[in-house]
């Protein structure tokens, strides 16, 4: 197992590696270079910038098994194909079960959008959602662990 991370716009990047440092799991960053990173314990993937290049990047890195943290819905449909455990950054778990239903939203939400209909706005992190994030990464992880033990 390793842990993907799309970090062009996930928060609590130091968490994240933090964990993956704790239980011996390989991290690996990807992002493109508007962005600098100062985090140790994982490794970094500077992308070059353009529509969807930090996606591909990691469409073609992932494999299965892997852990990918991601809020594209497109790019956790490609991980969920590939057999990996996917996740966002709010902490929701992404299956075969839900997220075709969230691929649909996502579609509705720009039809609405290309007619000026308001959507909602997404809410501000908080420290509550924050902990839900990484107690779900955690138990991903150690379920994870147990699987590959038996």
């Amino acid at each position: 197992m390793r842990i993907i991370v799309d970090a062009d716009a996930c928060p609590s990047l130091e968490s994240i590696t933090n964990i993956a440092f704790k239980n011996n799991i390989e991290c690996h960053l990807f992002c493109d270079y508007n962005h600098n990173l100062n985090i140790i314990n994982a490794e970094i993937h500077y992308i070059s910038e353009g529509y969807q290049m930090v996606d591909i990047a990691i469409s073609n890195f992932i494999k299965t098994n892997d852990l990918l943290i991601t809020a594209d819905y497109g790019l956790a449909c490609i991980g969920l194909s590939k057999n990996s455990l996917v996740i966002s950054p709010s902490g929701i778990v992404y299956d075969n079960k839900n997220i075709d239903t969230l691929l649909e939203q996502r579609y509705l939400n720009i039809l609405n959008r290309k007619q000026n209909i308001k959507t909602k706005k997404l809410k501000k992190r908080t420290k509550e959602i924050n902990k839900i994030f990484l107690d779900t990464l955690e138990q991903l992880i150690i379920s994870n662990k147990k699987e590959r033990e038996n």
